[in-house]
């Protein structure tokens, strides 16, 4: 099926009249939670005249204690944006859309799935839930369990083009029961590609990171940092090691082998509780300080200092981000990251603080054992493409744009976008914009016309945050999916609604679109979560039987997937600025007869490592055609696509665009100053930047933010929208066998100036 592309909706167009503040009229504020990143602040909103007008943080908050960051406070300008869809939209014949009553547009598009169905079997449909989705727990779950009563496996995250070496790691590693160590306190800690003073992501609590560091450091912890940029967390470390990227897992096994070869390992930890350790200590052993050193342009003496300093003192864990899942080796890069901890015995003890007890979700029994490796991969449901299949980190989701080009038995033929853009932030963005235009059926649930969105034949408003009763069990699970993560105290929080949708507006939640077409095809569904450590203690399910649901409410729903938690919804929601509960739990000692163990010498892991050691790194780097390593970057103003045009947010970065970050003798070199247009080719593709100065980054490597830009054929619009650095990258060219997450980061690049179309 062949799209026409017509222009973005005009929002005044399309929808009802923004309601207006009346100044006179006070304000009344009430405590909520921000749910924009996985951090879920606890923030105060201030509602004026039926007008989300404030969000600042909560200085009742006991966790967040007024923190919150730039995204958190633009949430007025989101909810109020003019670009906001208030109404549904059908694509139209000549291309343009038009507004569809969502009822309307659930009987359509459920008559059209019956027919896909019909005709091509349940795995023609497919659905990808972005990341916004933390912020609706019904949304991804209700989708999943629509899938799964079609009859369809085709279910895709962002999880296997973010951070997938996380799991593949654990389940080549086992996890410990008694989950990670604590921030606080530690007197060291490693992060390996990590900015969480921006990124709120793992290894620094994100109840505002910049202060946890701040005062962590100043009480005498001892910072590591791996990256190639000198970051706002970098400034903070005690040995910033910057290399040049890709070179993650050299690094890690270099502190290995000093390591063990200096004997700083804890002996008796791994005689009772790790297997492998010979294996690991044979393969580490040609990393000597001064290969990694000559490899990954570092001192030699930085390696060894570092070892010492996270092996010598007390507590402490390693942490790795996107970044290093994105230059390759991501899987083996996570796996050596656990297998620093492990060695070093960087696990809790029976007797230690439960660290991350459960509050919303089922109270667990921790304990100082482990639960061994299991099977990660090679299991389940086989793509059609480069022999992929399903893994812990979820179905390759590199591979979707495949699956729905290749004609054929199984391919793909409808695809439904819960709160995602795969047009931003895919891959491949020529292939990806391919496959989204053949699909016989296209539905973006979104809150405007983002990008994919106006490729869809159907886009579904939906309701806003702060529109709809927010909680904080989600948060919670975050550990289950990686170390380094989640709340640090046994903290929960409920919100109401806060403020009603714009009059005049016809909106859905994510959940109930679901729910709708589920009851239009006479489908009962059963969601079913699965949380906990090792293999996984399976939830009770949640069943929805559409006979008797017709009164079913977010609130309700919330209800049912709160069931079973360590305390109820109602004893949350007596504290409305959230709460650090009265959990007084210790680790438990090991289980009689307990024989599980943490595994350092994983076969296929050790067998990547020696691949690692045996690569011609020189080869890599005398690249004349493309000198540069592109490597990912992000921003404390938005997060993927979503905020990153309105224009408060802009102003505040100055600039409409993604620049490419590059040092400023590295443009010297080039003959270019700072704003001049350029083009940044990869062996794949090219397309247009607009160059700044970055000194924090190494010489010969350039870095710029994802998710930006338009379709393809609107490159020379890029000093309006930006461009989309998924463009330079090969879905089907270097990519990992288990994950199917291709080179995603340390790119090489070309850089020239000028654009030409």
């Amino acid at each position: 099926m062949t799209r026409h592309v017509d222009r973005p909706v005009d929002a005044e167009a399309q929808n009802a009249p923004a309601l207006q503040v009346v100044p006179e009229q006070a304000g009344v504020t009430v405590p909520t939670i921000c749910r924009l990143c996985p951090a879920h602040c606890g923030v105060l909103a201030t509602v004026q005249s039926g007008v989300l007008v404030e969000v600042k943080g909560d200085p009742e908050n006991p966790l967040f204690k007024g923190y919150t960051c730039p995204k958190g406070r633009a949430l007025p300008e989101l909810h109020n944006s003019p670009s906001r869809l208030l109404h549904s939209q059908k694509r139209q014949l000549d291309g343009s859309f038009a507004p569809i009553p969502i009822e309307q547009a659930m009987d359509e598009i459920a008559d059209r799935l019956r027919g896909i169905v019909a005709e091509h079997g349940g795995r023609s449909i497919a659905v990808y839930t972005g990341t916004s989705g933390q912020a609706y727990p019904g949304g991804a779950n209700m989708a999943a369990a629509l899938l799964q009563a079609i009859g369809s496996p085709m279910f895709f995250t962002p999880n296997p083009i973010d951070s997938p070496g996380k799991q593949i790691a654990a389940s080549a590693h086992g996890n410990w029961l008694a989950g990670d160590l604590p921030f606080s306190g530690a007197d060291t800690w490693l992060l390996v590609g990590l900015n969480p003073v921006l990124s709120k992501a793992n290894g620094v609590p994100f109840n505002n990171p910049a202060q946890r560091l701040k005062d962590e450091v100043a009480r005498g912890m001892k910072l590591i940092v791996v990256d190639p940029r000198r970051t706002e967390t970098a400034k903070r470390a005690t040995i910033h090691i910057q290399p040049r990227p890709g070179e993650d897992p050299t690094i890690l096994a270099g502190l290995i082998h000093v390591i063990v070869a200096e004997g700083l390992v804890d002996h008796a930890f791994i005689a009772s509780d790790v297997d492998g350790f010979d294996a690991l200590a044979r393969q580490v052993a040609q990393f000597t300080p001064e290969y990694v050193g000559a490899r990954a342009q570092v001192p030699p003496e930085q390696i060894v200092a570092a070892a010492r300093l996270f092996a010598t003192r007390r507590g402490g864990m390693a942490n790795c981000g996107t970044g290093p899942n994105f230059s390759q080796h991501g899987n083996l890069t996570e796996y050596l990251a656990l297998c620093l901890a492990t060695i070093c015995g960087r696990w809790p003890r029976a007797g230690d603080k439960v660290h991350r007890p459960n509050v919303l979700l089922p109270a667990y029994t921790a304990r100082a054992q482990a639960s061994g490796p299991f099977q990660g991969w090679g299991y389940g449901t086989r793509l059609r493409v480069r022999d992929l299949g399903d893994a812990a980190c979820g179905l390759p989701t590199a591979a979707l744009a495949d699956e729905i080009l290749l004609e054929g038995e199984g391919q793909v033929r409808a695809l439904i976008c819960n709160g995602s853009n795969p047009m931003a932030a895919w891959p491949d963005q020529r292939r990806t914009q391919q496959a989204m235009e053949k699909l016989d059926l296209l539905v973006c649930v979104d809150v405007e016309m983002a990008l994919t969105a106006r490729l869809a034949d159907y886009v579904i408003a939906t309701k806003m945050t702060l529109e709809t009763p927010g909680m904080t069990q989600r948060v919670e699970a975050l550990k289950y999916y990686t170390i380094g993560i989640g709340y640090p105290v046994p903290y929960a929080q409920y919100s109401p609604r806060v403020v009603d949708p714009p009059a005049g507006s016809d909106l859905i939640e994510e959940w109930q679109f679901y729910h709708g077409i589920a009851r239009r095809l006479g489908l009962n569904l059963t969601m079913g979560v699965k949380y906990g450590f090792g293999r996984y203690d399976e939830a009770p399910p949640t069943v929805i039987d559409m006979a008797q649901s017709d009164d079913l409410t977010t609130e309700g729903l919330y209800e049912k997937i709160c069931a079973g938690g360590r305390l109820t919804l109602d004893e949350v929601r007596g504290f409305p600025h959230g709460r650090v509960f009265d959990v007084d739990e210790v680790v438990a000692g090991k289980e009689p007869g307990c024989t599980e163990r943490l595994d350092v010498g994983n076969v296929p892991m050790m067998a990547e490592l020696a691949e690692v050691r045996s690569f011609d790194f020189n080869s890599e780097q005398s690249g004349e055609d493309y000198p540069m390593r592109l490597i990912s970057r992000r921003s404390n103003q938005f997060l993927n696509s979503a905020g990153r045009t309105l224009p408060g947010v802009r102003l505040t970065r100055g600039k409409p665009y993604n620049p490419l970050f590059m040092h400023p003798e590295d443009m010297a070199h080039l003959g270019l100053r700072s704003g001049d247009a350029i083009t940044i080719a990869s062996r794949h593709d090219r397309i247009p930047g607009i160059v700044e100065p970055d000194e924090t980054l190494r010489r010969h490597v350039v870095a710029m933010y994802h998710c930006f830009g338009g379709l393809v054929e609107e490159d020379d619009a890029y000093a309006l929208h930006g461009s989309n650095v998924g463009r330079l990258i090969a879905a089907d060219h270097e990519y990992d066998p288990i994950t199917g997450i291709p080179r995603m980061s340390n790119v090489a690049v070309s850089v020239s100036p000028g654009w030409v179309g």
